[in-house]
């Protein structure tokens, strides 16, 4: 069990960092990407609810008294799947009013189902910090000796354009988070 949980960790923080890589590179966060992180959590979710009753296994879980509070704890799903849809009504607001890419708001679902309900201040905090990291890092001059660098150029290219790749700093925001969480939530 803790091998599938490491192997599940492992591969979701791999897919945050290609999404993030390629919204870096392309301004495109994969669809695929997305799905595969839903996937993973998934996976993890079902793990999770037969672990929470060994005994009767996810149908335990509904003969429980406190239904709400089993699925809203720290390991709870509930709270999981209310961060990812606040998250991703977040995202679809933010491009509807054309101020994020499509991919950036698909991202914020799996970000919020990896955080769960009680991440998103902390997670709310690194995106600020993210943010305004990346504004003085396109505002700061880069030392001329890096300039030929694949990153520096195309750092170059995102301040010539302005047009941001937020999927990097929402998946830096996330890892953080992740990183953060107490061992066995």
């Amino acid at each position: 069990m803790i091998a599938s949980i490491d192997i599940i960790t492992i591969t979701s923080v791999f897919l945050f960092l290609y999404a993030a890589w390629s919204d870096f590179r392309l301004w495109k966060i994969p669809n695929g990407t997305v799905l595969a992180l839903i996937v993973v959590y998934a996976l993890d979710a079902t793990l999770r609810l037969m672990t929470a009753k060994q005994a009767g296994g996810a149908l335990g879980l509904l003969t429980e008294e406190d239904l709400g509070a089993t699925l809203f704890s720290l390991n709870g799903i509930g709270g999981d799947l209310a961060a990812g849809l606040l998250l991703f009504a977040l995202g679809f607001a933010l491009w509807c009013f054309r101020l994020f890419g499509a991919g950036d708001a698909k991202l914020f679902l799996p970000i919020g189902l990896f955080i769960g309900w009680y991440a998103m201040l902390p997670f709310a905090m690194f995106l600020l910090i993210g943010g305004v990291l990346t504004m003085l890092a396109l505002k700061l001059p880069l030392p001329l000796q890096f300039a030929h660098y694949a990153v520096v150029i195309r750092l170059e290219e995102i301040r010539t354009t302005r047009k941001i790749p937020y999927g990097v700093i929402m998946v830096g925001a996330a890892l953080a988070v992740m990183a953060l969480r107490p061992a066995g939530a």
